[in-house]
């Protein structure tokens, strides 16, 4: 009896230690998170300007501005469109990109773990720095690369179509590295014994990724796939740096700028001029908001079925 009135002892101890180490992390996370989240959903319902502290309350109004044929929401519109574009682009790119590079490092070569150090190399370089490097080279490098082979094109930047693949180019030059990490681990962890087995079965290199390397790697998929879905979203310093959202296009009959993310058009919503809006921006960052959990969390249960069938 004392002996378990010992172990119950100890395990208060240890509950009270817990949430004394993790009481710093939650203050961090609600002062910094839950709380600026909840005046943000305050203020996307009011007049709320940035520099007063009045705010009068006005209801569903700056969500009808976002959904009505005005020129605000038709740039937030055309945001939420290219930016699910860009995404899906990125999602089947960046890791095909990723899980190639990662069956390539794992096939025990020469010099693999130097080749995995310059693959994700790139990742360690900060967004806007990417941008503006990038910037010189689809306007300066590539239209003087191919004017050499004997033929002028303009840059990609230039291009509203165009300009939304080369940041998605910039983008997984960056970002495929990273996710490239996560499948080596994925693949390492694969017992050999499956892949041995498959090769005294006579199964080809193709059909042992198929029937073995895939399904085994398939929780592995979940987590990139989810990380690359958000971040694409998430999307803004390339962005800014890259096109600054431009160049111009039409769309619904009005002028707007091609490569404006969401993210970028909340920015620009809430600091530009005249125009700004700081609460039409709270509003269009919990529409944001709403995407992307909705996505999400779609994209994590259609995964995890994935996951049940392999």
């Amino acid at each position: 009896m004392k002996e378990k009135k010992t172990t119950i002892e100890r395990a208060k101890k240890h509950d009270w230690t817990f949430w004394l180490f993790l009481t710093p992390v939650l203050i961090a996370f609600f002062s910094v998170i839950i709380i600026p989240f909840f005046i943000g959903l305050y203020y996307s319902f009011t007049n709320w300007n940035a520099t007063s502290p009045q705010a009068e309350f006005i209801g569903l109004s700056n969500y009808t501005t976002l959904f009505s044929t005005n020129s605000r929401g038709v740039e937030f519109l055309y945001s939420i469109i290219i930016t699910s574009l860009y995404a899906v682009f990125n999602l089947v790119m960046i890791n095909v990109v990723a899980f190639g590079l990662a069956l390539l490092v794992t096939r025990g070569l020469r010099f693999q773990n130097f080749y995995r150090v310059g693959f994700f190399l790139p990742n360690l370089i900060g967004g806007l720095i990417l941008g503006y490097l990038w910037r010189f080279i689809f306007n300066s490098v590539f239209p003087s690369m191919t004017e050499a082979f004997g033929f002028a094109t303009n840059s990609m930047l230039t291009s509203p179509t165009l300009a939304i693949i080369a940041i998605s180019i910039t983008w997984a030059w960056q970002y495929a590295g990273y996710i490239m990490m996560i499948y080596v681990t994925a693949i390492q962890n694969i017992p050999q014994d499956l892949i041995e087995a498959g090769k005294v079965d006579g199964a080809n290199a193709f059909q042992r990724l198929k029937n073995i390397t895939l399904p085994m790697v398939a929780p592995a998929f979940t987590v990139t796939l989810f990380l690359t879905l958000i971040n694409s979203f998430k999307q803004f310093d390339i962005n800014y740096a890259l096109t600054g959202g431009g160049p111009g296009t039409i769309f619904m009959d009005l002028n707007i700028f091609a490569s404006r993310f969401i993210p970028m058009q909340i920015y620009v919503t809430y600091t530009s001029g005249v125009r700004g809006n700081p609460a039409v921006a709270q509003a269009q960052a919990i529409i944001f908001f709403l995407i992307l959990t909705i996505l999400s969390t779609l994209q994590v249960i259609a995964n995890k079925r994935k996951e049940i069938e392999a």
